[in-house]
């Protein structure tokens, strides 16, 4: 890796990782899956879920928010985690990918693009190391005229092969063949496993401080939970999580509250329980479905509690620090 900021666009806009599977157990779990109804694409952000495609592009979630086996959506800061869904069962091989994968893994879909059918050029937000998440892809299913268009280059992808594209890119996919692609689409967070994936001539011109890496949870203690307990402004900027800049002025702020329930911390926003809560050690809490991309942290501190929200892309950070007050007592 490299001691001076990355330049992403000097690195080639897909490589091939180092992974291998077997196309045909794949091919013939997703031709049973095929039975199924499989459901149009939809994308969300922070304010909902959004129009679902017109084309013939149509998904089966294998890992979604909460394990929902009709978003067909990749998910984002919520509620929940993501977690598998039904479609897994009767599915071995899927699953052992899925489960033995090594890194983190959000959502977790098949994604069919039916004969003759284009997806229109567009950019993924917020999907990239400098973000915390990377999109990889395995084909499973494809054909000569089913291509990837990334910054103006056009990859052909072969089955069983697990591929990286940056997709923060302008890029758009393409069927031109007489059959649908269905692809295995993985979103992962980013962590040193996954990055051992990647080819060294790729690596060498990364700089790890342009990478929000991944930490594994860390389960709370009772004395933990109870330092979380507090109410502060929360800056309004921190709920933009789909946003790739910031809308809301620099100094607008709303009520927040974090809470600790049975199934583990949740912040509430202006009285409405808005995003589960992951505790990542050191009071460090990231958005449940999310990434480091963006982090609470409580600190008691000598001279009274805080919470420092700290909103990242790449090494660049921008931090506020706000005066907490705590709250006793609950579950």
């Amino acid at each position: 890796m490299i001691d001076h900021p990355t330049d992403w666009r000097a690195l080639p806009p897909a490589v091939r990782l180092a992974r291998r599977y077997d196309a045909a157990e794949l091919a013939a779990e997703v031709a049973e899956l095929r039975r199924r109804p499989w459901r149009a694409q939809r994308a969300i952000g922070q304010d909902g879920m959004r129009r679902q495609s017109d084309i013939d592009w149509t998904i089966l979630p294998l890992r979604s928010p909460g394990g929902d086996p009709l978003r067909t959506d990749a998910g984002g800061a919520g509620l929940v985690e993501h977690a598998e869904t039904p479609h897994l069962d009767g599915a071995p091989a899927l699953r052992r990918l899925i489960r033995e994968f090594p890194a983190g893994l959000l959502a977790v879909r098949l994604m069919a693009l039916g004969p003759g059918v284009e997806v229109a050029e567009h950019r993924d937000a917020k999907c990239g190391m400098p973000w915390g998440v990377v999109r990889l892809h395995v084909p499973v299913v494809t054909n000569p005229g089913a291509t990837v268009v990334i910054d103006g280059r056009s990859f052909h992808w072969e089955a069983g092969r697990l591929w990286f594209g940056d997709f923060d890119r302008p890029h758009l996919v393409a069927n031109t063949g007489t059959t649908a692609r269905v692809h295995l689409v993985l979103d992962c967070l980013v962590g040193k496993e996954l990055l051992d994936l990647f080819p060294s001539g790729y690596l060498g011109g990364i700089a790890v401080e342009d990478v929000v890496l991944a930490r594994a949870p860390v389960p709370l203690t009772p004395g933990e939970r109870d330092a979380l307990r507090c109410r502060f402004p929360l800056p309004r900027r921190f709920l933009e999580w789909s946003e790739e800049e910031p809308v809301a002025p620099a100094d607008a702020t709303v009520p927040a509250e974090i809470v600790v329930t049975p199934d583990g911390p949740v912040l509430v926003v202006e009285g409405t329980p808005r995003f589960g809560l992951v505790h990542l050690g050191g009071g460090d809490l990231r958005l449940a479905g999310w990434t480091e991309e963006r982090v609470l942290t409580v600190d008691p501190g000598r001279d009274g509690m805080r919470v420092r929200t700290t909103t990242r892309c790449g090494r660049d950070a921008a931090v506020t620090k706000c005066a907490a007050e705590p709250v006793t007592g609950g579950p």
